[in-house]
């Protein structure tokens, strides 16, 4: 009774003090309060008692209800009648509601028939005893109606801690249980106040989609009630949900194929189509023809390899579906654009047409269905196009419903796509043209006319960029000569700027494009000086034309810098942010690629001063103002030079502009080396460097390395592995480095071990583990002849044994990866050398480097790592054959049969064994992934497990 009260003074508390502080520390107390074993009865005693308020009975059903999903095994065997007769009469109690309880006690037995097998249950299963409670009890059917409904729902709700063996099982029992549970519900049909509720409990029913024959159903009293509902004056949503699920019924069935479908099919499609008229019905409220439109949505989504073949009967469909598409509610119309997606696929993709035979059966077949196809999706573009134009009140509305315009503009974008797909680029864009002309001709010149149809357009017209030939020549001089006579306004400038950016390869190829680009870059200059938004679209644009039209470009390189100067400098009346002007940066480097290499160094010279000077600038104040700078000063300059060295393709002249900005480079490592965004940033022009010059970098490097390695050891940057990661790619066989290498190797990983000597070390520096285990795992494909001989392995697969359960996911999967690239060794290049060397460390280590991985697929780690530890797991298998099966045999056992069975241990050391001798991985999944699922069903086995196995306390074997 004391902890009764305890629980309604915290409910009260969480649900009625003001103070915040104290509804968190009840809210805090109700969550341990649920998880303890005393959690069953108080509940239940709660619930059986009359004077216990809603907000008790709420919370104490969902108590009920997750205890018996997640611990129900923390019961006697002999407690299950007690408490299915204490459900039981809850089921009747609550047969009224409030229907939250009654859902979450109906939640409760469903769960219990999860856990508890058929013969167990006695009567027959739980739908038997289902039957007989109902026919003994008529007055409580709507609590009966609810339970029956939840059932096949909660066949795979993986909440409830029940083993695989026994969900199959349970799945078994419901699908022999099919026809009781339809005749129950059948029979149900004759209340006509619980008509709802026996469509909806039907429709639950039929998502188990087996064990059902289609033949019974297309005559079946429940069928025939949802189908006759869908005339009714108010539209059923169960009715709609019932059709809904026949439709995906038929398309999933696919033992006998349509044929055996069709005469359901064929009571369905009718009655559906017989809807069309209402969805212009304006007596008919939204969520009706919403209703209406997705049965056709669905109907589209089921039948669409049917309907691509064409048939008078399939179009009629297809009319449906553009109707659909046409309704101003785009959420309506928008239900249509898988279906729009789907045929696309399948219209154009060659294995569609395979059973024609020959490849000009295929061919002719195609060429008919797209034929057929045209006219429907002509009428879409016209359709959708409307969509991405801007409201009226655009700029008055929420951010969220500008997050939901932008949305609704790349849903539309991809329809178009499916569009020109079907019709072609030209076609598709001769209609979109047509659209602009007549938005112009209503379009003035002043800010102030409405501008927004011709945005539409041209929204629409780079949409579709990708499928446009770049030698297409009636069209698209057309819309360039349109877009410098547009308005100056904000977002239709936006807009022009990012479809000129879309059509750089038009400008390229086409036989006049060329001449267009003056007049183009005036109008990305234009927008560079006009706001934010249309800036990042112009320098974007910039980008795309200075790549793709470069070799035209060489001759204009003093106007491109110009405008380079003038954004990057930021003294002119341009718009464009830091980040945008990197695109510019890129834009540069580009065109600089194609020059010959001795104009190349110049240009390079010239394009990395506007980040250069500043720099020097800050070094010549000194080491104490250059420490003091604020790290952005600093970073938007190395930002644009790795942009530059990433981009000039010219390894001799990046290699020679690296060499002499060295200086600068080193002072800023000698002042900065605490700044983390500092080195960051000027790692990554390093890198960027390194990556582009490669061996041409010469003396440079070796001073780099030897910067980097002296600072490493003090200030513990991880941008100085993932750097010296670069290095070891480019370097790693050349045998001239190999002293070099080794000695670099051997710094930065014995620096490393000794900054991460316990878990707590991986969980507050996750960076540091994640780049130096992605280093590592370099070393072994680039360098593996000096990293396996080096002292520092035997001491970084320790370290890795420490930290592989950091749930940090980045250096959590770097760890997982580099133990596997150990144990895939011989894979590697120059790996089976090193073989012997890596044995002497891992076999001593192998008990606990197996238990530690176990241990992660069990628990210690989320279940989304789950693969990258079955692939580390498997690759020891396979490495180390009967040994690593004996390694694994042994931590098993470890494990206590209340939380894995004799069986579920078997098959895992199986799909071990199966993988020692070869087997195909793909195949060895399931019982590995069922194992995980087993010890993670509920919180006590968790513990139960990770306590058997200890993956933290283990003791790492010494290497003798």
């Amino acid at each position: 009774m004391e902890l009764q009260n305890t629980v309604k003074e915290a409910l009260n508390a969480l649900y009625h003090h003001p103070d915040d502080a104290v509804r968190m520390q009840a809210d805090r107390w109700l969550q341990d309060f649920q998880r303890t074993i005393d959690a069953w009865q108080v509940a239940d005693n709660l619930l059986h008692d009359a004077s216990s308020n809603q907000e008790t009975l709420i919370f104490c059903s969902q108590t009920l209800r997750s205890k018996v999903q997640r611990d129900f095994e923390e019961l006697p065997s002999e407690a299950f009648r007690p408490l299915r007769e204490s459900l039981n009469t809850l089921l009747k109690t609550f047969h009224k509601g409030p229907q939250k309880v009654r859902t979450q006690i109906s939640l409760a037995v469903a769960a219990l028939a999860v856990h508890v097998p058929a013969d167990d249950w006695g009567d027959g299963g739980i739908i038997n005893w289902l039957r007989d409670e109902m026919n003994s009890h008529p007055e409580f059917i709507p609590s009966f109606l609810e339970l029956l409904r939840v059932l096949p729902e909660e066949e795979f709700n993986y909440k409830i801690a029940a083993r695989p063996d026994r969900r199959r099982q349970f799945e078994k029992e419901l699908a022999s249980a099919i026809d009781t549970a339809l005749n129950i519900l059948t029979a149900c049909l004759n209340i006509n106040e619980l008509k709802e509720q026996v469509l909806e409990a039907f429709a639950s029913w039929l998502r188990l989609r087996h064990r059902i024959p289609a033949s019974t159903l297309s005559s079946h009293p429940l069928v025939l009630a949802a189908l006759s509902s869908l005339n009714s004056e108010i539209l059923s949503e169960a009715s709609v949900n019932v059709i809904s699920e026949l439709i995906h019924y038929t398309a999933a069935r696919n033992s006998g194929g349509v044929s055996s479908e069709l005469a359901l099919i064929q009571v369905i499609v009718p009655q559906v189509m017989s809807l069309k008229p209402q969805l212009r019905d304006p007596s008919k409220d939204e969520e009706d023809i919403k209703a209406i439109a997705r049965l056709f949505s669905d109907m589209g989504d089921a039948y669409v390899e049917l309907i691509a073949t064409g048939s008078d009967e399939s179009m009629l469909i297809v009319h449906a579906l553009l109707e659909v598409a046409s309704h101003p509610e785009f959420d309506i119309a928008s239900m249509t654009f898988n279906f729009w997606h789907n045929l696309q696929m399948i219209l154009t993709e060659r294995e569609s047409y395979l059973a024609c035979g020959n490849e000009t059966s295929i061919e002719a077949e195609k060429t008919r269905r797209l034929q057929v196809f045209r006219s429907s999706y002509e009428s879409l573009v016209s359709l959708v196009t409307f969509r991405v134009q801007y409201p009226p009140d655009y700029f008055d509305i929420s951010m969220e419903d500008q997050r939901d315009f932008k949305q609704t503009r790349y849903a539309v974008a991809d329809v178009l796509i499916d569009a020109a797909l079907i019709l072609g680029g030209e076609p598709t864009l001769k209609i979109l043209y047509m659209k602009l002309v007549e938005a112009i001709s209503h379009c003035g010149k002043d800010q102030n006319s409405d501008w927004r149809p011709a945005e539409a357009a041209l929204y629409c017209i780079k949409a579709i960029s990708d499928y446009v030939s770049d030698i297409e020549a009636e069209v698209m001089p057309q819309i360039m000569s349109l877009l410098p006579k547009l308005p100056n306004q904000p977002q239709l400038l936006q807009t022009v700027c990012l479809t000129i950016g879309a059509y750089s390869k038009w400008l390229d190829a086409a036989s006049n494009g060329f001449s267009y680009l003056p007049t183009l870059i005036d109008i990305l200059v234009r927008g560079m000086s006009m706001c934010e938004d249309s800036a990042a679209a112009a320098a974007l644009a910039f980008r795309h034309i200075c790549n793709d039209c470069k070799k035209k470009l060489c001759g204009s390189l003093d106007g491109l810098f110009q405008i380079y100067q003038t954004a990057v400098i930021g003294e002119g009346p341009f718009k464009v942010s830091a980040e945008d002007s990197l695109h510019l940066v890129e834009a540069l480097s580009m065109v600089i690629t194609e020059l010959p290499s001795e104009h190349a160094k110049k240009a390079l010279e010239a394009v990395c001063l506007p980040s250069v000077a500043p720099l020097q600038e800050m070094i010549n104040q000194g080491p104490q103002v250059l420490g003091q700078k604020n790290a952005r000063e600093l970073t938007v300059h190395f930002d644009r030079l790795a942009n530059i060295f990433r981009y000039v393709n010219h390894p001799e002249a990046v290699a020679d502009a690296i060499q002499r900005l060295w200086p600068i480079f080193k002072a800023i490592f000698d002042v900065r080396a605490w700044d983390m965004r500092t080195m960051e940033s000027l790692c990554r022009a390093c890198k960027n460097a390194v990556r582009t010059s490669k061996r041409l970098m010469g003396v440079t490097i070796g001073a780099m390395l030897e910067e980097i390695q002296g600072l490493y050891g003090q200030h513990h940057q991880p941008c100085f592995l993932y750097l010296s990661s670069e290095v070891i790619k480019i370097f790693g066989s050349d045998p001239s480095c190999a002293n070099y290498l080794k000695v670099l190797i051997e710094s930065l990983f014995s620096h490393t071990a000794c900054l991460l000597t316990k878990i707590q070390d991986f969980t507050s520096r996750p960076d540091i583990a994640d780049d130096c285990f992605l280093l590592a795992s370099r070393c072994i494909r680039y360098c593996p002849q000096l990293f396996f001989p080096s002292t520092v392995f035997p001491s970084l697969v320790d370290c890795a044994m420490i930290g592989i359960t950091v749930q940090h996911r980045e250096a959590c999967n770097s760890i997982l990866n580099f133990v596997s690239d150990i144990f895939d060794l011989a894979n590697s290049t120059n790996g089976e050398s090193c073989l012997s060397i890596r044995d002497s460390v891992i076999i001593p280590r192998g008990p606990t480097i197996t238990r530690i991985l176990v241990a992660c697929l069990t628990g210690a780690l989320p279940s989304s790592r789950l693969e990258t530890v079955t692939y580390a797991l498997l690759a020891l298998t396979r490495a180390y054959g009967l040994k690593a099966l004996e390694w694994a045999k042994e931590c098993v056992s470890l494990i206590p049969s209340t939380a894995v069975t004799e069986l579920e241990r078997t098959r895992f050391l199986q799909a071990l064994s199966d993988a020692a001798s070869g087997a195909n991985m793909n195949g060895l999944v399931v019982p590995i992934d069922e194992i995980s699922e087993v010890c993670r069903r509920n919180r006590t086995v968790q513990e139960i497990v990770q306590g058997a196995l200890r993956p933290l306390d283990l003791n790492i074997v010494a290497v003798s």
